[in-house]
């Protein structure tokens, strides 16, 4: 089978050595393997080089840039998860599995399908696969600080013990937002259109959500809740698995009326630092409307 190998050496605790050890895993069991760095400007040309399945190894971040160019392709995608978080290849049930039984279920895996939603805005339109959202997320994302975190040991940790620091202290803010026509209105802490069951560092908080349901999952913090997240966050190493029980919504189409204050998709913030006066205030919608890409995930 030819496989075009899409990974990031910089992933996890990863080197440019475990690139050619990668490629050398996957030819030894059968595969004819184009391999392609996502670091290097030719990743996105060599995805549409004929392949029969996409591999990808790396983190959130490079899963979600491939998933987002997969949309409507019918090619399935293989993940080895090497990042940091892997929320997404936790949310399939990937993680805490060698490669070597990830790849040998391909053959005979399933093929389960992931929501890929569609964010619209005064700045355009693009696909997201985590999620929407505006609050505690968006704002400590907009703090150059946070970026620090990502290359460290213990980095998910670590990214746990600032959000719960900026969770106790930021300042719930007046949105205007609809659910599927709903209104949602408040004064919130924070307010997330959710796609995956897990999402920053490993947080637990859309519990009902399924790959490929075709529900958001809205995430409603105000300030009368924000001590229900901070429970939760404070005994979140004590099991991973730990539900949030938060207020949750679902519905397939999110709306907000946005005035500049920090918004987030996936993990790319609005405004940009370049963005222009008419690209910083307007409605955004974040819909599920039938988009996805299949991932192979082993029986």
């Amino acid at each position: 089978m030819r496989i075009t190998l899409i990974h990031n050496p910089g992933a996890g605790r990863q080197g440019a050595d475990d690139a050619l050890r990668l490629e050398r895993f996957l030819r030894d069991r059968g595969y004819d393997v184009r391999y392609q760095s996502s670091k290097e400007e030719d990743w996105k040309k060599a995805l549409k080089k004929p392949a029969e399945m996409i591999v990808v190894a790396g983190g959130d971040g490079t899963v979600a840039k491939v998933t987002r160019r997969m949309v409507g392709r019918g090619i399935p995608v293989g993940l080895l998860p090497s990042g940091t978080a892997n929320n997404i290849a936790r949310t399939l049930g990937l993680l805490e599995r060698p490669f070597e039984d990830l790849v040998r279920g391909w053959q005979q895996g399933r093929r389960v399908k992931l929501d890929v939603g569609v964010a619209k805005g005064p700045w355009g339109e693009r696909y997201f696969v985590e999620g929407v959202g505006a609050g505690v997320f968006a704002s400590l994302l907009a703090n150059p600080a946070a970026k620090s975190f990502k290359q460290r040991q213990n980095a998910v940790e670590r990214a746990l013990e600032r959000l719960k620091s900026h969770a106790a202290q930021c300042e719930p803010i007046e949105l205007f937002a609809r659910l599927d026509g709903k209104d949602i209105s408040g004064r919130y802490v924070m307010l997330e259109a959710l796609n995956l069951r897990y999402v920053g560092p490993n947080l637990h908080l859309a519990s009902d959500s399924r790959p490929g349901d075709g529900n958001l999952d809205v995430i409603m913090i105000t300030e009368s809740e924000r001590g229900r997240l901070m429970y939760y966050l404070e005994h979140w190493q004590e099991n991973r698995e730990r539900l949030a029980v938060l207020p949750t919504l679902r519905g397939r189409r999110f709306e907000l009326e946005w005035s500049g204050f920090p918004l987030h998709i996936d993990d790319k913030l609005k405004p940009t630092p370049k963005a222009q006066r008419d690209e910083i205030a307007g409605p955004v919608e974040a819909s599920l409307d039938g988009d996805t890409v299949e991932f192979l995930v082993p029986a």
